[in-house]
């Protein structure tokens, strides 16, 4: 007994120095209540500039932004580049920005200027690949990996714009911390949104998280799902929740089938992971559709959806515009800045989400409804309570509530008027309606 016992032990000690150690990162405190917007400079303006970005930061702090992520501002290839301008995700010089914006003193001022209004400013990092003429490819071959005849190669076939990086070399890593470290250094960046971070190792990013926030607290998304991302990032995308929307509005799914992901996300995720809730980003639009080719007439639903869930809300630049075209990716294609419902839309919606902490912190209860097109739940933190109704369906719903728990008076966000909720509710939903309720 006492050999068994013995043995198993050491099995136990073996097992556990075999295991990989996990890591928790802590989110900077300031990125709590904070919503987040996807700018594509070269389409925000006329100009592609930097200069028109800072302007037109009121306009961003009052739609109630409160991180800005700008996808990539680095200088572009020119060999193999796809269209006129290329793609952004080419990226030619990892410490210097695109020409086609501006300078690094215009970055700076932009950054400054952010900060001094109370938004956060993070920008997109490529580390899994570079551009054929990155001057890496000539001086650091090394780098890079090579097919069976030795050539650089994309790390996916149509991505041919690219080069893949090797990360089995540890120099690179060393690299492309460094590359990282000088942008919060020298622009005091906030932090970064990681492109197809699930082809970079883990173990590097957890390494370069590390040595971030040696520098300053920082904020780290991650273009992936996989719950271990959070082991060196604070948030990653919800792209089930975002599928699901899809499906629902074309009438595929029930709406009862983003009960089951958020159930099963609680069980998958560790209790300190942020999640992004979207209904668009520049890779949906430009090559699957705009919000209004995917969800129809239920997209201001599903963004009121996307912003009271558990999770973090983003706004794609154009969205509240309530624009409706495909934004060519490799041309210049400026956006339609109309003035229109969208955006008063989105400020009571973002704005709401920055005040109330049952949006930001608070637990979600779903509501009972004989009905199952008829989507409800209220999220509370103390006395800070929001109740969300919303038809998931193109057609007039007659529904049953069960408010027990939730009584009391509520003010409409969009209405304007109060209610008072009982512990059983009678509505008809129109079809798409949304309906939001905050308790007085």
């Amino acid at each position: 007994m006492k050999l068994f016992i013995f043995i198993f032990i050491s099995l136990l000690i073996s097992c556990s120095q075999n295991q990989p150690v996990k890591t928790e990162v802590t989110a900077p405190e300031w990125s709590i209540n904070k919503t987040i917007y996807e700018l594509n400079t070269r389409q925000f303006s006329q100009s592609s500039s930097f200069k028109a970005v800072e302007e037109r930061l009121p306009e961003l702090k009052k739609l109630g932004i409160g991180i800005i992520w700008f996808m990539p501002i680095h200088p572009i290839g020119e060999k193999n580049r796809k269209g006129t301008l290329g793609s952004y995700y080419a990226v030619k010089d990892y410490t210097a920005v695109n020409p086609e914006f501006g300078t690094m003193d215009d970055f700076k001022r932009l950054v400054k200027k952010a900060h001094d209004m109370g938004i956060y400013v993070i920008i997109d990092w490529v580390a899994n690949h570079t551009a054929w003429d990155n001057p890496l490819a000539e001086s650091n071959p090394e780098y890079f990996s090579k097919d069976s005849l030795g050539n650089f190669m994309p790390p996916v076939a149509d991505w041919h714009d690219v080069i893949d990086l090797d990360y089995e070399n540890k120099d690179l890593w060393k690299y492309m911390t460094e590359a990282l470290k000088f942008w919060v250094r020298e622009a005091d960046i906030d932090g970064f949104r990681c492109d197809v971070a699930e082809m970079v190792p883990l173990e590097f990013w957890i390494q370069a998280r590390r040595e971030l926030d040696k520098i300053k607290p920082v904020f780290m998304l991650a273009e992936g799902e996989k719950p271990e991302l959070h082991e060196a990032f604070d948030m990653t995308y919800s792209w089930k929740i975002f599928n699901a929307m899809n499906l629902t509005a074309k009438g595929e799914k029930s709406p009862l089938f983003i009960d089951s992901l958020l159930a099963a996300e609680k069980i998958e995720y560790p209790s300190h992971a942020m999640r992004m809730r979207f209904t668009t980003n520049h890779d949906e639009n430009s090559w699957n559709g705009t919000v209004f080719e995917r969800l129809g007439d239920g997209a201001k639903t599903f963004a009121v959806l996307a912003s009271t869930i558990p999770g973090t809300p983003l706004c794609y630049s154009g969205q509240e515009a309530g624009m409706n075209k495909r934004l060519d990716f490799f041309e210049k294609d400026p956006i339609d800045w109309q003035e229109n419902e969208y955006r008063g839309f989105y400020e009571k919606l973002f704005g709401l989400y920055q005040a109330a902490p049952a949006l930001y912190q608070g637990s979600m209860h779903k509501i009972s409804a004989d009905n199952e097109a008829v989507y409800a739940y209220s999220r509370k933190s103390g006395i800070s309570e929001v109740v969300v109704i919303l038809n998931l369906s193109a057609e007039k719903q007659k529904a049953v509530l069960d408010l027990s728990g939730s009584e009391g008076k509520y003010i409409g966000l969009f209405s304007g008027k109060e209610i008072q909720f009982e512990k059983q509710y009678k509505c008809e939903p129109a079809p798409w309606e949304y309906l939001v309720y905050i308790k007085k």
